[in-house]
């Protein structure tokens, strides 16, 4: 059996009209439905978008492969939720089940000022706006809570699952008091053992969260000239600091429009007119990446150079895993070196010269940046 690469799955939720199916498409250039009235995408569009990595196009530039295989990230673009969502409003119980299959969310907050389009609300505040989605999303999770604790009632009364169901009702009795102030699960402090009990809840407000400033191209001017942006990104970067989230900004319009740009001339051009390096959408694609505590490692060779996605910690046969099932059941030795190696020294045979390619056995623990050839029999 042959293992697809970890694919990086996040949601994309907020209001309706805040730009989410925008960004969307530009992320996964796969069009998504987008009008200016709530509600108009109510299934879910999934998209696939690649993991920008400047390492992977240097081993490529190096050993000039066939093909260049980047990590990826699957992209769910979410149904706008409004007040009542968690009691069904605006056919929030079906979005709110949409959010629980994701590994990681973006909260995309209206920081722009357009009369031409609707806000919910009719009033642009994003403090307000993400306070909607945050009780709306605690709430669900409330109801969760209930159902749980009833299962771990019952089993109170089975011997043989009385220290399994004590574990999961003290995990219940902290969450439910951070859930009715309004707080996020990951925000209490809960032990291994508590995580794993309440995993299969499956709670909303227990996953990595990353703000997304939806800005306009004026914002986007001042904060690449290293100033503010607007009031609107300063409110949202205080309140993401103060819960220890991430934030970030990018511009859906001008997103959407330089991702119909193929041409690589002219996209640069695009960008530089409004002083930025690389698309905003690189930076959020690449702090979902980290949110979920992911790294990479490469292959590289003539034939292909490609990047994986393992988690932090992964040893080397798990790594090798990720590539095919019999290459972890058979593995024998890892070749490693770094990515900063091969760029410094500029090839393999230099890299052994200066003692730099090592061989690791099946204790070693992966390292983002590693290049590797791993050697299995089967």
């Amino acid at each position: 059996m042959v293992l697809l690469p970890m694919a990086l799955n996040c949601g994309i939720v907020g209001l309706p009209n805040v730009g989410k199916s925008t960004i969307f498409s530009a992320l996964s250039s796969a069009p998504a439905e987008a009008a200016n009235y709530p509600f108009c995408t109510i299934s879910p569009n999934v998209g696939i978008a690649s993991v920008p990595d400047s390492r992977l196009d240097a081993l490529s530039a190096l050993f000039k492969p066939q093909r260049t295989i980047p990590a990826t990230v699957e992209f769910v673009d979410i149904a706008g939720l409004v007040k009542g969502a968690s009691k069904g409003e605006g056919l929030g119980n079906q979005f709110l089940s949409h959010i629980r299959e994701v590994a990681v969310y973006a909260h995309v907050v209206r920081c722009f000022e357009n009369a031409d389009v609707i806000h919910v609300n009719n009033k642009v505040d994003p403090i307000s706006d993400m306070e909607v989605i945050d009780i709306e999303l605690a709430l669900a999770d409330l109801q969760g809570v209930a159902k749980r604790r009833e299962r771990a009632e019952k089993l109170l009364k089975v011997q043989t699952e009385k220290a399994a169901a004590q574990i999961v009702l003290s995990a219940l009795a902290k969450i439910e008091p951070a859930l009715e102030d309004g707080k996020p699960i990951r925000s209490v402090d809960l032990t291994d053992d508590e995580k794993a009990s309440i995993y299969d809840c499956h709670f909303i407000t227990a996953k990595p969260q990353l703000y997304v400033c939806n800005v306009d191209e004026e914002a986007i001017r001042s904060l690449a000239s290293g100033g503010n942006g607007n009031a609107h990104v300063d409110a949202v970067k205080k309140r993401a600091q103060a819960e220890g989230s991430m934030a970030v900004c990018i511009c859906g319009k001008f997103e959407a429009e330089l991702s119909g740009i193929t041409d690589m001339e002219e996209k640069s051009a695009f960008l530089e007119e409004l002083g930025l390096k690389e698309p905003g959408l690189s930076t959020l694609i690449q702090s979902a990446y980290k949110l979920l505590n992911l790294r990479t490692y490469f292959t590289a060779g003539e034939d292909e150079c490609r990047a994986w996605t393992i988690h932090c910690g992964d040893t080397a046969p798990k790594a090798a895993g990720v590539i095919h099932t019999d290459f972890e059941k058979g593995f024998i030795k890892a070749e490693v070196y770094s990515c900063d190696d091969i760029f410094k020294y500029g090839s393999e045979a230099k890299i052994k010269e200066a003692g730099k390619y090592r061989i690791e056995g099946r204790e070693y623990i992966v390292q983002d940046g590693d290049v590797i050839f791993f050697k299995f029999n089967v």
